[in-house]
């Protein structure tokens, strides 16, 4: 059963938008925490990384040295301090199955807040009625890690 429901997670941290953006994308390979669902390979998988630029790759590093790993998915939108979209896919999915990621910097009294919105899920042949909101949970958490990077710049 497919959906077109949009997982979306919200955070407000206290730097600016590109302090925020370049948090999220320089640093997302200590942020986004080992040992959590969050991973397609959790046994190999060490960082995650974007080539940073439209094209570039967000890829799941298995082994560091030679960067061997997973692609994640390839990135639609590069807006420094402004909007972060990529193509997102995982590994149990068909290689032709992708949903996109567009993630939003904008600025907010002192700080940013930063929105993720994760769609297309019609795209995904497993997907069921709760993919969206599962990956919404999901979201959310990973906000919360980023944001305690973003705390310590």
């Amino acid at each position: 059963m497919s959906t077109t429901t949009t997982a979306t997670a919200s955070i407000e941290v206290a730097v600016d938008p590109e302090t925020a953006f370049a948090v999220f994308t320089d640093d997302i390979g200590t942020w986004w925490k080992r040992g959590t669902p969050y991973w397609n390979d959790a046994e190999r998988g060490q960082e995650l990384r974007f080539e940073p630029r439209a094209g570039g790759r967000l890829h799941e590093v298995h082994d560091p040295r030679s960067g061997a790993g997973f692609e994640i998915g390839r990135v639609v939108a590069w807006e420094p301090g402004r909007r972060l979209a990529f193509t997102w896919r995982q590994a149990d999915w068909a290689t032709d199955e992708t949903t996109d990621v567009d993630i939003r910097f904008e600025p907010v009294g002192q700080g940013t807040r930063v929105t993720v919105e994760h769609s297309g899920w019609d795209r995904v042949r497993s997907a069921t009625a709760g993919s969206a909101d599962g990956h919404g949970r999901g979201w959310t958490e990973l906000l919360d890690f980023y944001a305690t990077s973003a705390a310590a710049r």
